[in-house]
């Protein structure tokens, strides 16, 4: 995550079972957001923050109630199933970032 608003790289791919770090290396705070509508069947939902569901994500970001990856922050996601997981940044979605990685083939 960076200040330009991206993710980097935006899209990835990895085997089954792989745990990706996503890394704040810019001053902006971001989160990141699993689109709840575009997972993978099977799937488990995933925000940073630990929220249960995309809503509860959106309102604690806008009730100020965490998911935040500040400045040098990690956050990590085991990815198991296969499939495409797209997830976004909610302050930053509108600006368009956005990032997709892919699990399996």
């Amino acid at each position: 995550m960076t200040d330009e608003l991206a993710y980097e790289p935006k899209r990835i791919q990895v085997e089954a079972g792989t745990t990706v770090t996503f890394e704040n290396i810019g001053n902006v705070s971001h989160t990141v957001t699993a689109y709840e509508d575009k997972l993978p069947e099977g799937a488990e939902y995933f925000a940073s923050g630990g929220f249960d569901s995309e809503q509860v994500a959106r309102n604690a970001w806008f009730g100020k109630a965490g998911g935040v990856i500040s400045s040098n922050e990690t956050y990590e996601q085991a990815f198991e199933v296969p499939g495409r997981y797209e997830y976004f940044c909610i302050p930053h979605e509108p600006a368009g970032m956005v990032g997709t990685v892919v699990v399996g083939q």
